[in-house]
């Protein structure tokens, strides 16, 4: 019943900045019980996480990627929200929200169906 769908530009110039989202129904986002996860997979390669929201709005990110990324939500829209600055070829990956148990952050039992991004001129 929980479903997610990212959403975003599929195309980004170097340098600029990516926005997606990630709609969520079926379940609110506000629920202690979980928390929301960016996951994203570059072609030929495994999916690395970029960070995470928890239920009481804070984040935390991987240390490779947290200087240029941000992750916020929209309680009201039941939204969760990814932003990655100073884009470079390198970050063109498919995109994924996923969410998870709080007490298994790392078991993530929910995914969107991705949404590719490819960063060129």
């Amino acid at each position: 019943q929980l479903q997610l769908q990212e959403s975003g530009p599929g195309l980004v110039k170097p340098s600029q900045t990516l926005s997606l989202t990630c709609t969520v129904s079926g379940g609110s986002i506000t629920t202690s019980y979980y928390t929301w996860s960016w996951i994203r997979q570059p072609p030929g390669k495994g999916l690395e996480w970029m960070g995470v929201i928890r239920y009481d709005d804070s984040t935390y990110y991987s240390p490779s990627l947290k200087s240029r990324t941000s992750i916020s939500r929209d309680t009201s829209k039941n939204t969760l929200y990814l932003q990655m600055n100073s884009l470079k070829p390198e970050d063109t990956a498919v995109y994924y929200c996923a969410g998870s148990r709080a007490v298994k952050p790392y078991q993530y039992a929910y995914w969107g169906q991705g949404t590719q991004v490819t960063v060129s001129s």
